[in-house]
C-alpha cells in the first residue's frame, strides 16, 4: 500500500512540475476549452484534452487528457445464471499526454483498473519527426505487428491480443517511413513493457500487453525482439481504400534459471479495407514459442499474463484466422451521431493435436455521443480465457467438446 500511495504521488508531483514550467514559459499561450486558433491537424487529442497550451503556430504544445469507464455485463457459462452473474463495475480510468517541444514529440498513457487492483503504463515514448514521411518513437510503444491500431472493432478486442499479437506495447526503438502508397515499420525491443502495480497477483502481469512472464517452472521472459512491417495503400474513388500488409516478428524467451536465451517468432499477412461504410479487416498469423522450462525441455505452452490478474497457459504453437466487419451509420438523434455495427471472429488452431481449439466471436453495436462512447457487445468463446468460470482456462490444452459462453458486456466510457 505504502509503495502505491508514493507512485501516485510521485506520479501527481510530476504532472503539476510540468504545468508549472509550461505555464510560466513566455513562448506558450493557455487554452483550457476553446482551441479554434491553434492549427490542430496533426494533433491527436487537441480537440478533446481538458487541458491545452500552446504557442501561437502549436509548434510547442501540452494536452493533457483522459476516459472514465464502466462495464454493465451479465454472464451465461453454463448452468442456472445466479446473481454473481450479473454487475456494474468501475472499469478503468487513464491519464494522456500529449505534446512537442522543441521538436521532440512525448506521448504517455497511464491506466488504473480498481476492480483488478492494478495500475500500469500503456504507453510512454519520446519522438521525433525527421520529416513528413519519417518519425522515430522511442520508449513503450505499440508494437508494429499485424492489423494497427487495432484488429477489432469491438471493446474485447480480437483473440490475438489475448497472446500478446494485437496492440501489444514493448520498450524499443520504432522507425516509421512512408514512400508514396508505401509505409515501412522497424522496430528493435530489448524488453517487454514495465511492470506495475498488482494488488492480488505478482508484479509481473501488472500490463496493459499479454506477455510470457516467469510463472512455477518457467521463469521466461522476453527479450530482444526485431520488427518488421510493410503496408500497400490504394484509394477506390473518395471514399474507398485498400491496405494490404504483411508483418515479421522475430526475438528471444531468456530463461533465467538456465541463463539461456532460446527464440519465438510470428508472421501476419493482412487486409484492412474500408468501402464507404463497411470496414473488412481480415488477417493470418503463424507464432511459434520455442520455450524451454527450469530443467531444460521444451514446453507446450507459455505462460503469459496482463492486468493484474494470474497468468495463464498459451499453446506454444498455433495458425490463428482473424476476420472483422463493420458497418457504419451516421445518425441525428440528439446526442447520438453515429452507430457502428460489427462482428469480429478469431478461430485458433493449435499445433499440439492433442490440445483443443479456441474460438472467440464478438457481435455487437458501438454508440457514438460526443465524447461518450458506449459498447454493447455479446462475446462468445469456446476456450477463451476470460469467458469462463475458470478464469485463464482454455489456450492451452483447453477443454475438450467446450460450450459456447457468453457475456453481454456493456462498455461506457467518456474520453476526454
Amino acid at each position: 500500500m505504502k509503495k502505491h500511495t508514493a507512485t501516485k504521488s510521485l506520479f501527481s508531483l510530476l504532472i503539476l512540475a510540468v504545468l508549472s514550467v509550461l505555464t510560466h514559459s513566455p513562448s506558450l499561450g493557455i487554452s483550457t476549452g476553446d482551441t479554434t486558433e491553434v492549427a490542430q491537424d496533426e494533433l491527436s487529442i487537441f480537440n478533446s484534452g481538458i487541458f491545452t497550451t500552446a504557442n501561437a503556430d502549436s509548434s510547442n504544445y501540452l494536452t493533457i487528457g483522459g476516459a472514465l469507464r464502466y462495464n454493465l455485463y451479465l454472464e451465461d457459462y453454463g448452468g442456472a445464471i445466479g446473481e454473481q452473474d450479473s454487475e456494474f463495475t468501475f472499469d478503468m480510468w487513464r491519464i494522456n499526454v500529449e505534446g512537442r517541444a522543441e521538436g521532440i514529440n512525448i506521448n504517455f498513457e497511464y491506466r488504473f483498473y480498481p476492480t483488478f487492483g492494478t495500475h500500469f503504463i500503456k504507453q510512454g515514448w519520446l519522438g521525433y519527426n525527421f520529416s513528413e514521411q519519417t518519425n522515430l518513437q522511442v520508449g513503450v510503444t505499440q508494437v508494429p505487428f499485424g492489423l494497427l491500431q487495432y484488429a477489432s472493432h469491438n471493446w474485447w478486442f480480437q483473440l490475438p491480443y489475448y497472446l500478446g499479437l494485437e496492440d501489444d506495447h514493448d520498450m524499443g526503438a520504432k522507425l516509421t517511413t512512408s514512400r508514396g502508397n508505401w509505409d515501412f515499420h522497424l522496430a528493435y525491443f530489448m524488453q517487454a513493457d514495465p511492470n506495475g502495480i498488482a494488488e492480488f497477483a505478482p508484479q509481473n502481469t501488472a500490463r496493459y500487453s499479454y506477455d510470457i512472464v516467469p510463472s512455477q517452472n518457467q521463469t521466461n521472459t522476453e527479450t530482444s525482439q526485431f520488427n518488421g512491417r510493410a503496408v500497400y495503400n490504394w484509394q477506390h474513388g473518395s471514399n474507398s481504400n485498400t491496405e494490404l500488409g504483411a508483418s515479421l516478428q522475430y526475438g528471444g524467451i531468456y530463461n533465467s534459471e538456465l541463463d539461456e536465451v532460446s527464440n519465438h517468432f510470428a508472421i501476419a499477412p493482412h487486409i484492412d479495407g474500408t468501402y464507404r461504410n463497411v470496414n473488412i479487416k481480415a488477417e493470418y498469423i503463424y507464432y511459434n514459442h520455442n520455450a524451454q522450462n527450469d530443467v531444460g525441455n521444451t514446453t507446450d505452452v507459455v505462460r503469459m499474463a496482463a492486468y493484474g490478474v494470474a497468468p495463464y497457459d498459451v499453446a506454444a504453437e498455433g495458425n490463428m484466422y482473424v476476420l472483422g466487419v463493420s458497418y457504419s451509420h451516421d445518425v441525428d438523434w440528439g446526442p447520438i451521431s453515429n452507430l457502428t455495427f460489427y462482428n469480429n471472429y478469431t478461430y485458433l488452431d493449435k499445433s499440439n493435436e492433442t490440445f483443443t481449439d479456441s474460438q472467440h466471436n464478438v457481435l455487437g453495436v458501438m454508440v457514438t455521443a460526443g465524447r461518450l462512447y458506449t459498447y454493447f457487445d455479446i462475446a462468445s468463446g469456446k476456450n477463451q480465457p476470460w469467458l469462463t468460470d475458470n478464469f485463464g482456462q482454455g489456450l492451452g490444452a483447453g477443454v475438450d467438446d467446450p460450450r459456447w459462453n457468453t457475456r453481454f458486456n456493456i462498455n461506457i466510457g467518456y474520453y476526454f
